[in-house]
């Protein structure tokens, strides 16, 4: 632990008030500062004589407050900027700001045994701290809380003086990787002249510096790397890092199709890759950069649910094998907000993921906005500090300090699993894309970077003037590997097709692609009674050594009335439906707000002891081959549900589920549905089996918890990418969720699950529902006379209680009320059945309680083209729901009305 540490950025004051109570008694103190001032015997002697400190000794302390000084607020007067001058800062670090003249630079102080120097002279120790602190890399890092990391930065930093001391070959392999990035980059902006490629110039350090960090990860033992980033540097990346053949990526270029016709595909600097690599010292680990869209910072939460799920189930929780790395850039992690959410989720235990390394590919600029119009905070990273994260700013135009940094900070991760940020300042050579005018907006920086040589020229005048290499030895290495990216061009121009890399390997091995047939009937589901009794009689049994809240005691044996009265409530129903898959060996992940016991105090899948809050988790009690992982999460909606749909990519053969506390307040995720949910596989041939719970229906409790937007899901269906479900019975929730599992496809499930139905008495199951049946996508009238049906409504979801019970009450046999349990696909064969059964009527009705243009309405009108649909429903709104319960209840019943043909007003 740094003896100075505990005080923070010291003051004399204190130091001194320290020192008098060791002088007095130094058993009073620290061991760590007993050691330090017992470097001044003489100090002791003195002050028992005269009761006064030296004033040399006062000055040891003025050192210590300036070495402080350079720790904490050196970065601030570092030279990281390769093209223009950092903005002042005040005070500086001036020695006489710490009570210190040029008088003193020739004495020797004790204090330079606190950077590793020792006694020495004030200029000896100012030069150190200069050399460490305010060159081309500058670290912020005294805001940690945690000494032992302080005093580890502070030893590798302090002890190398922050300057990379690498070897020839080292040197040269840096050089190799920079010129391939370099020309790499110039060969793409001369051949495919004026075609967007989101160009890397003016941060090509950034290539060298992320080969290393995977070595270095590979020595400490990480076997799988996975890496998000933007546009920026993504075509370098995939090639000189991932080893993606140049003479794909120049078939892209070129516009060819892919031969896949069930492909939409996306622009070339959206799409993933992956691929096995070997380190310099023999080590294998895999590498995978994940396919984004444009929105930026959008992919951090994906990559990091895939690690995760790499981490649970592929290195069976060993933090120390997987590492996320996030590539941002500066405006975008300063302004998106996804970056403070996912940083409040690092440490938390549903989704740590031992650290992520992060790196900004800072160009001080965000397509035409000035980094100072960009944020508030002196530096794009600041937010780097909610979680207490290292930061480390450097000059993007020394690579060998990019790259020295970026091992450092994998060391760092891991050392103690913590985030750690690189700080990359670099610049953009050209606009946001390759057709933009930067001069535009920013004429006297573009100025600057039109005349500034690239970091591979410099770092060449470098190495000649180090006798490392001789000019004929840089161009030549130039040309070979241009003549090269040459062939390949030329190879490319000959393909006719664009080829896709598959992404049914690894943990995806034996699935397959849906077709057009895939939907027409839903597999297997049923389990045996004596599996369903069994397990059901298991999971409602709590430890009897433990003190049970007696509501929670009831309800368990509520559960367990419901085994011996063959009624089964909604809860069981899905529980049941986890049970059964963990029995089967499926591992069960369910995350969200309050999930544990349930937005409605239905489902208590995690119980706490009433004297401890003890967890005990019933399902995970039983014997099952698998898993059950429930957390609750924190209140985000955007991190989390990206998070839960990249660990759903990682491990097709689990379920993975994410329920909305309310389900319209999906709308807080609206661009993970939007941009990688309902179509990842269509862009990028990436499945996902991910479940999401979203609670719907109207009950009167106003416009932002009655409904969960299912015309937002419906508008987005095409091409059979997602299932869209609203399930009215417990036993069809259970055979959907078991569904997801029993096919040898993956596409996302979107349930929109019930409130009222929780505990409604006529809202339940039997046995024989889950041991007999499978998912029913629609489900007719049992109460149905055939011949006497002349109007037959179709509804979804929990208005058909409402509707059946006004049936039943007014008696009438002429309508049969069928439920659509699946929206999407539209189960057409089974309509179609239902249509040919009932051949006496006369209308068609769409029943909903959602507002017209809301719903599935548009929808249905849409596509269910075999009848003429009559709609039954709210009027259009721009609210979802009114706030006044008397309207509601109006506006319901009229609802009822209008089907039994009693209107009452038009509202």
């Amino acid at each position: 632990m740094d003896k100075f540490s505990y005080l923070g950025n010291a003051d004399t004051v204190a130091i001194e008030e320290l020192f008098q109570h060791y002088l007095k008694d130094p058993l009073s103190v620290e061991a760590d500062w007993r050691q330090f001032f017992s470097g001044f015997e003489f100090a002791r002697q003195n002050y028992e004589h005269t009761g006064k400190i030296p004033e040399n000794v006062s000055k040891e302390f003025n050192v210590i407050n300036l070495i402080n000084g350079y720790r904490g607020r050196g970065h601030l007067f570092s030279n990281i900027n390769p093209i223009r001058k950092r903005r002042d800062h005040s005070p500086n670090l001036d020695i006489e700001n710490f009570g210190l003249a040029a008088a003193d630079l020739e004495t020797v102080f004790h204090a330079g045994t606190q950077i590793g120097i020792g006694a020495a002279k004030l200029k000896d120790i100012v030069l150190h701290l200069q050399q460490t602190y305010c060159q081309t890399i500058g670290a912020e890092y005294m805001y940690i809380r945690v000494p032992e990391m302080i005093q580890w930065l502070q030893t590798k930093m302090e002890g190398c003086k922050n300057t990379p001391d690498f070897s020839r070959y080292e040197k040269l392999m840096i050089l190799h990787k920079l010129n391939q990035a370099v020309v790499f980059e110039n060969f793409l902006h001369t051949k495919f002249v004026g075609q967007k490629r989101f160009s890397l110039e003016g941060s090509e350090s950034f290539i060298p510096a992320l080969d290393a960090v995977c070595e270095k990860g590979s020595d400490l033992g990480i076997e799988d790397f996975v890496i998000g980033m933007a546009h920026r540097g993504r075509l370098s990346i995939l090639t000189n890092i991932l080893n993606k053949k140049y003479e794909d990526v120049f078939s892209e270029f070129e516009g060819f199709l892919t031969d896949d016709v069930q492909f939409d595909g996306d622009v070339k600097y959206h799409m993933g890759f992956s691929s096995d690599r070997i380190s310099t010292n023999g080590k294998k680990f895999h590498m995978s950069l994940t396919p984004n869209p444009s929105h930026l910072e959008a992919v951090n939460p994906v990559v990091e649910g895939i690690s995760r799920a790499k981490m649970d189930w592929i290195h069976k929780g060993d933090i120390n094998k997987v590492c996320p790395i996030l590539i941002h850039g500066d405006a975008a992690l300063a302004g998106q907000g996804i970056g403070y959410e996912l940083l409040q989720m690092s440490h938390l235990d549903a989704y740590r993921t031992g650290g992520t390394v992060h790196v900004v590919l800072n160009n001080q600029i965000g397509f035409t906005t000035n980094y100072y119009d960009g944020r508030s905070s002196t530096y794009c990273t600041d937010v780097a500090k909610v979680t207490l994260s290292p930061v480390f700013h450097v000059n993007g135009d020394d690579v060998e300090a990019v790259v020295f940094v970026t091992q450092l900070a994998m060391e760092f991760r891991q050392k103690f699993h913590r985030d750690v940020f690189i700080d990359v300042v670099c610049y953009r050579k050209y606009g946001h894309n390759e057709g933009d005018e930067p001069r535009f907006t920013q004429p006297i920086i573009y100025k600057l970077i039109a005349n500034h040589p690239n970091p591979k020229d410099i770092y060449v005048e470098k190495l000649i003037a180090q006798e490392i290499i001789d000019v004929d030895f840089a161009k030549e290495t130039e040309k070979n590997f241009r003549d090269s990216l040459q062939e390949k061009l030329d190879e490319a121009k000959q393909t006719a097709k664009t080829k896709m890399t598959s992404f049914l390997k690894g943990e995806w091995d034996g699935f397959s692609i849906a077709d057009g047939n895939s939907f027409d009937i839903s597999p297997e589901t049923a389990v045996t009674k004596k599996t369903f009794l069994d397990i059901a009689t298991k999971t409602v049994q709590l430890p009897k050594d433990k003190k049970i809240f007696s509501k929670i005691q009831k309800l368990f044996d509520d559960r367990a009335a419901m085994i011996t009265n063959d009624n089964y409530d909604w809860a069981m129903g899905e529980l049941m439906a986890y049970a059964t898959l963990m029995n089967e060996g499926h591992n069960v992940r369910f995350t969200g707000q309050d999930v544990e016991r349930g937005t409605f105090s239905h489902r208590h899948a995690v119980v706490k002891m009433e004297d401890t809050e003890e967890k005990y988790v019933p399902l995970n009690n039983f014997g099952a081959k698998g898993q059950f992982d429930i957390y609750n999460s924190l209140l985000s909606e955007y991190a989390v549900l990206g998070f839960e749909f990249g660990y759903s990519l990682a491990v097709p053969r689990a379920l993975t589920i994410w329920e909305a506390q309310f389900g319209d307040f999906f709308n807080g995720a609206q661009i993970i549905i939007d941009q990688f949910i309902t179509s990842a596989e269509y862009k990028w041939k990436r499945m996902s089996g991910l479940v999401m719970l979203l609670p719907h229906g109207y009950e009167g409790m106003g416009p932002e918890h009655s409904s969960g937007r299912l015309e937002r899901f419906l508008t987005q269906c095409a091409e059979n990418n997602m299932q869209i479900v609203n399930c009215t019975t417990p036993a069809n929730q259970f055979h959907v969720l078991r569904r997801q599992l029993k096919r040898e496809f993956r596409k996302p499930l979107i349930c929109f699950t019930p409130k009222k139905l929780l505990r409604y008495p006529s809202c339940v199951s039997t046995l024989k529902d889950f041991t007999e049946n499978r998912f029913r996508e629609v489900i007719d009238d049992s109460s149905a006379k055939v011949k006497s049906i002349t109007k037959i409504a179709f509804c979804s979801g929990k208005i058909y209680y409402d509707l059946m019970e006004a049936k039943q009450k007014e008696g009438n046999e002429e309508i049969a009320i069928v439920r659509l349990e699946q929206l999407y696909p539209l189960p057409i064969i089974q309509l179609k059945e239902i249509l040919a059964k009932y051949t006496n009527v006369k209308e068609y009705l769409w029943v909903q309680e959602e507002p017209e243009n809301m719903g599935a309405w548009a929808f249905m009108n849409r596509r269910f083209k075999e009848v003429n649909l009559k709609y039954i429903g709210r009027n259009e709104s721009a609210s979802p729901a009114t706030g006044y319960g008397k309207l509601h209840t109006q506006q319901q019943q009229n609802i009822i009305n209008s089907v039994f043909e009693k209107v009452l007003v038009n509202k």
